[in-house]
């Protein structure tokens, strides 16, 4: 899916004592690409991704995702949107520590009624394609870190979404783990033609992209 974004604004309270998280944010990204977004802390990095994903509103500006603005949905549609259509990694795993691995990655189909032997093999499958094979059976309490974010990288790509936004998948890794871990997100993306978009501190991990946007608090630079 292609995205658009124009003149993207995001603000705290309200005028005259509104905080400015962002201001003027415009670029386009194209299917397949993989796009990684740096800057300094605190210019708003997670914030905009979060609005990418419909997850958080804006004050200003559009987001169009594959022909669909965002903005003229309500929550629900968002939702539902989302549900369907985005991927999302984060840096801190969010894995449920009750259900194990495979329970945990059939999370996206269970929510979009896909259940039974089909959606049993499509978990199988991307969980050997993340280098997690004959795991699905454990608990996350059970597995290392790189193998916790494997499996957020699993269960963000079993429903085959075209857009995958990561937010620091690396950040708590060790160097030889987030390149491993890197690996596998990078691979899967391209293998699955979904457009990338990576919010990372790591220049190693931002020099792996088709291009960088280098996020400041009144727009992007190329």
């Amino acid at each position: 899916m292609s995205l658009k974004v124009r003149g993207l604004s995001k603000h705290y309270g309200a005028p005259p004592d509104a905080v400015p998280v962002f201001q003027n944010i415009s670029f386009d990204a194209e299917p397949g690409e993989f796009v990684a977004i740096v800057g300094q802390s605190g210019v708003g990095k997670s914030t905009l991704l979060n609005c990418l994903a419909g997850l958080d509103r804006w004050n200003a500006g559009s987001v169009t995702v594959g022909g669909t603005d965002l903005g003229a949905m309500d929550d629900t549609q968002r939702a539902l949107w989302r549900r369907e259509r985005v991927g999302f990694v984060f840096q801190a795993f969010h894995v449920l520590p009750h259900l194990d691995v495979a329970q945990n990655v059939a999370l996206p189909l269970m929510l979009l009624g896909q259940t039974g032997p089909p959606a049993a093999a499509r978990v199988e499958s991307v969980l050997d394609a993340v280098g997690l094979d004959g795991l699905g059976g454990r608990l996350p309490q059970q597995l290392s870190g790189g193998q916790l974010q494997r499996v957020a990288i699993a269960r963000a790509l079993v429903h085959r979404p075209k857009l995958l936004l990561a937010d620091e998948p690396t950040g708590n890794l060790d160097p030889v783990t987030a390149t491993q871990v890197l690996d596998v997100l990078i691979g899967q993306a391209r293998d699955q033609k979904a457009l990338l978009l990576l919010v990372t501190h790591s220049e190693t991990a931002a020099n792996r992209a088709d291009r960088i946007l280098y996020l400041t608090g009144d727009g992007v630079r190329m």
